[in-house]
């Protein structure tokens, strides 16, 4: 994205000198459906980003315009701000949380822009949420916590889009740092920045089918965990999530779980395991028992969570196949988008166009794939 055409085109279409801050849209390298079970995470800040040119008024509307969408869209900030089921109500549902915060707002002008692919599982909600949540907050001279500013945008996502999602992709968005992984604890934010070895690069592949987790399966996904700690909670008081619970507790109590509320737990807590074990192994830069956890990763996920997709089984295993690959997984809510395969360096280029010709060979369908490395998370640009 080009900040200076962002910032021309704002001149053009307000008439006054912006502000401007950017967010990326993240990867998560390991820890799928941990988030919103207080476990850990895994993600990463990637190249793609959401960038928000705004500025003050002297009133409360609030103009708001994006170079992805033909939308023209005002509200006044005095008035009961409702979702219309568009890309607006991550603007729309940041500024509410702001608002019910108590803060006296004046209206702005803003206009979007962002290359961060959507549907993709690259969390370009996330993106938009914490550029305009930072921008906004900018803008008003209000103090900015990064923790809290994740949380507004998490509760935005969950109050006003109505999408049950945990705090991993705004926390990244937020805390990302370049050339390194963070490990999150979701339960207590406490987080842990993790060097990514300079000698690998993260590809991402696209597998063109959108995922659609918000119509309803990821929320059953979350529903089902909670259902799991309801019944395990009788026979174990202590625990206040999976993430409390051991996989021997599990096991000594599988059969007062069904079939399936069984698997989903079992995925989550055999994930918060891997993820602390792959913290181990990229702090000893031990990348092949890294990538090996990334497959059991996947594994997990397909079969025991459920939330793969014939063309993210079909992408992982060509990239397992391909020289210079440490480990490979879908990425994401699930459902189609991505997956994240961690490759040494040298042969990244070579495995994008072999990814690729395979791919396309095996569902007819031309993948994306970009080549990325770690990068820093929101900020003032302009």
């Amino acid at each position: 994205m080009d900040i200076e055409t962002l910032k021309r085109d704002f001149r053009e279409v307000y008439g006054q000198e912006p502000q401007i801050s950017r967010a990326p849209g993240r990867v998560n390298l390991i820890g799928e459906h941990t988030d919103y079970n207080e476990g850990f995470v895994m993600p990463a800040a990637i190249e793609f980003s959401t960038s928000v040119a705004i500025a003050l008024r002297s009133d409360t509307k609030l103009n708001l315009r994006s170079q992805n969408f033909a939308d023209r869209l005002s509200f006044d900030l005095n008035d009961g701000l409702r979702p219309k089921h568009n890309w607006s109500d991550y603007v729309v549902g940041v500024i509410d949380q702001i608002k019910r915060s108590g803060q006296s707002l004046r209206g702005a002008d803003m206009l979007i822009d962002g290359n961060v692919p959507i549907g993709a599982g690259l969390s370009s909600s996330a993106a938009i949420e914490v550029a305009v949540a930072f921008a906004f907050q900018s803008a008003q001279e209000m103090p900015i916590d990064t923790k809290k500013l994740a949380l507004l945008c998490q509760r935005a996502e969950n109050e006003f889009v109505g999408m049950r999602c945990g705090i991993m992709d705004q926390f990244i968005s937020c805390n990302g740092r370049k050339d390194h992984a963070l490990m999150l604890d979701c339960r207590s934010l406490e987080f842990k920045l993790l060097p990514l070895a300079p000698t690998t690069r993260m590809v991402i592949c696209n597998t063109m089918v959108k995922h659609q987790h918000a119509s309803g399966e990821y929320n059953q996904r979350r529903a089902a965990c909670e259902e799991g700690v309801q019944i395990l909670r009788k026979y174990l008081p202590s625990i206040g999530s999976l993430r409390d619970l051991s996989s021997e507790q599990l096991e000594l109590h599988r059969e007062k779980l069904s079939p399936i509320i069984y698997r989903r737990c079992r995925h989550v807590v055999t994930e918060n395991a891997r993820v602390q074990r792959a913290a181990e192994m990229l702090q000893a830069n031990d990348l092949l028992s890294f990538g090996k956890l990334m497959a059991e990763s996947h594994q997990s996920l397909r079969d025991d969570y459920e939330v793969s997709s014939r063309e993210l089984d079909i992408m992982v295993g060509i990239a397992a196949k391909q020289p210079g690959v440490y480990g490979a997984r879908m990425t994401g809510g699930g459902f189609g988008g991505c997956t994240i395969n961690l490759v040494a360096s040298e042969h990244a280029e070579p495995f994008r166009k072999h990814i690729a010709v395979e791919y396309d060979r095996a569902t007819g369908l031309t993948p994306d794939v970009y080549i990325t490395t770690a990068a820093d998370g929101v900020a003032s640009v302009a």
